[in-house]
């Protein structure tokens, strides 16, 4: 049982660090809305790239988390099979949002290098 409330403190303390990281601190809507140049949509891409490089570390986290309840499920007792399923749904959702992160910087970095074939000279122009 103690071994189970470290674990589970430790995940939540990750959890506060990875919220108040640098990269959840730009200022992403503003960014999308005023994003009309190549060099821009490059920045929003990278936004969503880093967002998805912590997505994906948190998956990594839940997934060994899960190996640990799993290979170690008489420690955490009742609580096991809860423990179990609640981590591989963070994981699952953690996957998800890399993905969907993966797919909005692939986005930005289409519209980036379309601006770039209109416009080689560097001047605002917009996508929409």
């Amino acid at each position: 049982m103690k071994a189970g409330k470290i674990v589970t403190s430790l995940s939540l303390l990750g959890l506060l660090a990875a919220l108040s990281s640098p990269a959840f601190s730009f200022d992403v809507n503003s960014a999308l809305q005023n994003a009309s140049t190549a060099h821009e949509h490059e920045v929003v891409a990278k936004y969503y790239q880093e967002v998805a490089k912590e997505m994906q570390a948190k998956q990594r986290e839940q997934k060994e988390l899960l190996n640990e309840y799993e290979n170690h499920s008489y420690l955490y007792g009742r609580q096991a099979q809860d423990l179990q399923a609640h981590t591989e749904a963070l994981a699952r959702k953690y996957e998800k949002e890399a993905q969907a992160s993966m797919k909005e910087a692939e986005l930005h970095h289409q519209m980036a290098l379309q601006l770039e074939e209109q416009n080689p000279s560097g001047q605002r122009l917009s996508v929409r």
